[in-house]
C-alpha cells in the first residue's frame, strides 16, 4: 500500500518511513485518502498531469474505477471548477499517433475494474477543456463524477508528474489527434 502512494506529501518526507506514514495517514484521516467510494463503485487514485506550457487543456486519470456490485454502471459526465468543461475521451494508438475521441459515457462492468491510467495506449481519461489556470505539480482540485446507477460523487484529483513507465521516451513522443 505505501509504495503506491505517490502524491501524499507525508510520504515524501522520509523515504524509509514511506510505508508507515502512508499506512497511518490513510487509516487515520480520510482527507489524505486517494480512493473514494460511491455505492458499489470505488474510484481509485484520481490524478491529473501538470499542464504543458502554452496549452489550456489537461487530463484526469484514475488508477481504476472498480465496480464491486452485481450490475453494470456507466460514468455519464464529469465537472470541475478548474475547467469550463470536461469530456470523457477514448484513446487509441494508431502507428505512432495517439487518437482521442469524446464518448458519451464509459461502461463500468459489474465485478470489474476499468483502468484510466496516463500513458495507456488504449483506454480512457477525462479531458479538461478551457482550463482557468495551468495545473501545477502538487496541487489538487475537485472533480464531480456522475454515474448512471451510483449517482454523483466529488473526488479530489492530485496534480502529479507521471512516473516513467520504463519504455523509454516513446510515450512522451506520441502525437495527439482529436
Amino acid at each position: 500500500m505505501g509504495s503506491q502512494c505517490k502524491p501524499c506529501r507525508v510520504c515524501r518526507v522520509k523515504p524509509r518511513l514511506l510505508a508507515v506514514a502512508c499506512g497511518a495517514v490513510l487509516l487515520i484521516s480520510p482527507v489524505w485518502a486517494h480512493d473514494f467510494k460511491l455505492g458499489d463503485l470505488r474510484v481509485d487514485h484520481p490524478y491529473a498531469t501538470p499542464t504543458l506550457p502554452g496549452l489550456n487543456t489537461g487530463a484526469v486519470y484514475f488508477r481504476g474505477i472498480r465496480n464491486t456490485g452485481k450490475f453494470p454502471d456507466r460514468l455519464l459526465s464529469a465537472t470541475t471548477p478548474v475547467a469550463a468543461r470536461v469530456e470523457i475521451h477514448r484513446m487509441t494508438m494508431k502507428a505512432d499517433v495517439m487518437q482521442m475521441r469524446a464518448v458519451p459515457s464509459l461502461e463500468i462492468p459489474a465485478g470489474l475494474s476499468v483502468p484510466m491510467k496516463h500513458g495507456s495506449a488504449d483506454g480512457h481519461h477525462l479531458m479538461l477543456l478551457d482550463l482557468k489556470a495551468p495545473l501545477r505539480d502538487g496541487e489538487r482540485f475537485p472533480v464531480t463524477l456522475t454515474f448512471e446507477r451510483a449517482g454523483t460523487r466529488e473526488v479530489m484529483a492530485w496534480v502529479q508528474t507521471p512516473r516513467t513507465s520504463g519504455t523509454g521516451s516513446k510515450a512522451a513522443e506520441h502525437r495527439h489527434r482529436h
